[in-house]
């Protein structure tokens, strides 16, 4: 599950890149999607410190996307946020490691699913840009939940 934090990451990102390349005061951005402040300011540091954003001080300083909304991908804001992609240890492309009870890494079949299950995810989260979130109304698929979901 994503965790609240990316989610805020996310909009707080997705903020940003509407008024790019004008930077946004912390204060800004928390009431723009309706986050407690202090939370926020832990989230942009660290989303600073990872290389997506930059700030600047003084009247008109703030937080301001690091490169372009066409650069950054919902994967990169995810990883920064709740880590790496796959649902378990063994299944990760960027932070292989065995899982504690696993048997023999190289012959789970459950792993060799989780990894597929990763990649799908990583494809579409890698492919899709904070452009396309701030868009998104023109690239949505029909989310409408089924009864059996």
């Amino acid at each position: 599950m994503l965790s609240d934090t990316a989610r805020y990451a996310m909009r707080a990102m997705m903020t940003l890149a509407e008024r790019h390349p004008t930077p946004a005061a912390i204060g800004e951005v928390a009431e723009a999607i309706s986050a407690p402040r202090k939370y926020l300011e832990a989230v942009m540091l660290r989303l600073k410190r990872e290389g997506l954003l930059v700030s600047s001080r003084g009247r008109l300083g703030g937080y301001a996307l690091a490169r372009p909304a066409t650069e950054i991908s919902v994967a990169d804001i995810i990883r920064v946020m709740d880590g790496p992609l796959a649902l378990t240890p063994c299944a990760s492309r960027t932070r292989f490691e065995a899982c504690e009870n696993c048997i023999d890494v190289a012959t789970c079949s459950i792993r060799f699913v989780l990894l597929e299950g990763r990649d799908a995810l990583a494809e579409v989260l890698e492919r899709r840009t904070l452009q396309d979130l701030v868009g998104s109304a023109a690239i949505g698929p029909d989310l409408s939940i089924s009864p059996a979901a």
